[in-house]
């Protein structure tokens, strides 16, 4: 057998031809490096303008987003490259992932469509890319079964949780307020038409209830509209002179003043003040989560870690001077902790034709 002998100097021209290539491979690296932006610092608030600007220019080719809180920056999912420049180009850090927003959708609606059992919720959580169900401690047996077979026709896009809990209404934050033997918590001040009037969760009563500060007190104002389920929203209209700040009670001896509403963000931290269990803050979890409480179904609700418990109903979940939310309902306590639903203010501001204030 012959070997080959290769000239020293070819060989020379050879190995410094490589570098050459190593070496110009790693400063075009560099130069694509440096002329991707990095994304400026946004503030919680920041990030969900951002997010809603990314979303209404981009539409489909996004894929939700979430906020990340330590980096201080929004994450924009997307499935292709060409969209994750323009995202990019806004401002967000763009990742890709495998699942669009519609095939997602298209999960929950045969969620919806097949398996709407009480005690379960879902929404679509853009830090993992699927549907996230998670199932209370009274879904067993059969139910269990249907909803297991019904995530597992529907692939990765859909992944089932359970908790420990029982979902079901926090009725029994915000100062608290009676209605007959029932103790909910004020939402938010607003005014509509010019009047004063304040909102709470719409299972909190009926349409016509009256409304007092004490149980057994003199009525401060009648329920003018309650929509529950479907959404879980109230109207009270002051009819007293009771004193009406547009500020929420942080049990301390101090209030936090509401200037206005917002929509919340998935990552972002926040706080709720109900009178049971007074102030406590979390992390938004979930967006226009599907909650099924046995009384009825609830589209929409924002999904947190903050905790609840019965009499915190309709109270404010708030971030800073923004107002996010009304307490609907959840599972666990503030002993053990567990997962709580808002109702989003600017939902019922919009049903109601009320403003802040």
């Amino acid at each position: 057998m012959k070997h080959r002998r290769i000239n020293k100097r070819r060989t020379a021209i050879a190995g410094a031809g490589a570098a050459a290539v190593v070496a110009a491979a790693f400063t075009l690296s560099n130069a694509n490096a440096s002329t991707t932006p990095t994304p400026d610092p946004l503030s919680a608030l920041a990030a969900t303008k951002l997010a809603s600007t990314v979303a209404s220019d981009l539409g489909a080719d996004t894929a939700g987003s979430y906020y990340d809180a330590k980096a201080k920056k929004l994450v924009v999912n997307v499935v292709d490259k060409a969209a994750a420049e323009k995202v990019r180009a806004k401002g967000a850090e763009a990742r890709l992932v495998q699942h669009t927003l519609g095939e997602l959708n298209s999960a929950r609606k045969a969620l919806a469509d097949k398996a709407t059992i009480p005690g379960t919720s879902w929404s679509v959580d853009p830090v993992s890319n699927k549907v996230v169900v998670t199932a209370d401690r009274t879904v067993k047996g059969a139910k269990l079964a249907k909803l297991n077979t019904v995530a597992d026709g529907l692939g990765k896009r859909v992944e089932v949780k359970r908790t420990a809990g029982e979902y079901k209404t926090f009725i029994a934050g915000g100062d608290a307020i009676h209605s007959g033997g029932g103790r909910c918590s004020l939402g938010f001040n607003v005014t509509v038409g010019g009047e004063p009037a304040f909102i709470t969760a719409g299972h909190c009563g009926k349409q016509g209830s009256e409304w007092s500060e004490s149980a057994g007190g003199p009525a401060i104002g009648t329920m003018e509209d309650s929509q529950f389920p479907g959404n879980d929203f109230a109207l009270v209209k002051y009819s007293g002179s009771a004193e009406h700040p547009s500020a929420v009670d942080l049990y301390n001896g101090s209030t936090q003043a509401i200037a206005k509403a917002g929509e919340a963000t998935v990552g972002q931290q926040v706080q709720r003040s109900g009178s049971t269990t007074q102030v406590h803050d979390g992390e938004v979890t979930g967006l226009n989560e599907t909650v099924n409480y046995s009384e009825g179904t609830v589209e929409g609700l924002i999904k947190t870690t903050v905790c609840a418990e019965p009499g915190d109903s309709g109270g404010s979940l708030f971030a800073g001077d923004t107002a996010l939310g009304l307490t609907s309902g959840g599972s666990g306590d503030c002993s053990a902790g567990g997962t709580t639903f808002f109702q989003p203010v600017p939902e019922a501001l919009q049903a109601f034709g009320a403003e802040i204030g």
